[in-house]
């Protein structure tokens, strides 16, 4: 494989963000019940009503793993890129609604990371988005 710097830089860094995402499933599959209890109990002082805490906790981390994965794969990468911002932007919100400064700020990096990517996609390699339309 003869890729330019830019291009490793590029895979390597989907890999990268794509692992952090995928983990995030894998650590909070097991639990899912205790994992939504804990934002339930959080969130409980917020604007945001239970109805909506409860399913967000269910679903997150299944919207983290496709993320991590299609990341991971390199498969529909500019939309699965999109969507962590997306997904990125609903943590932030909740995040800032709790007032957990700390990690608004470690969103806002993992939000910049992602933009990074974004704005290089064109360097994709070993992807399956070199075999499908996504290119």
């Amino acid at each position: 494989m003869n890729f330019t710097n830019p291009e490793w830089a590029f895979v390597m860094g989907r890999l990268l963000l794509g692992v952090s995402f995928l983990a995030h499933l894998l650590v909070r599959a097991p639990k899912l019940a205790a994992f939504q209890a804990g934002l339930l109990k959080q969130f409980a002082g917020t604007l945001l009503p239970a109805a909506l805490v409860g399913p967000y906790a269910l679903a997150l981390p299944w919207a983290e793993g496709a993320v991590g994965l299609l990341l991971v794969l390199g498969w529909c990468t500019r939309p699965a890129l999109v969507a962590t911002m997306l997904l990125l932007t609903s943590l932030l919100f909740g995040s800032s609604l709790l007032e957990q400064w700390n990690t608004v700020a470690i969103q806002l990096l993992y939000g910049l990371y992602t933009v990074v990517l974004l704005l290089q996609v064109q360097f994709n390699r070993l992807c399956l988005d070199r075999i499908g339309r996504y290119r």
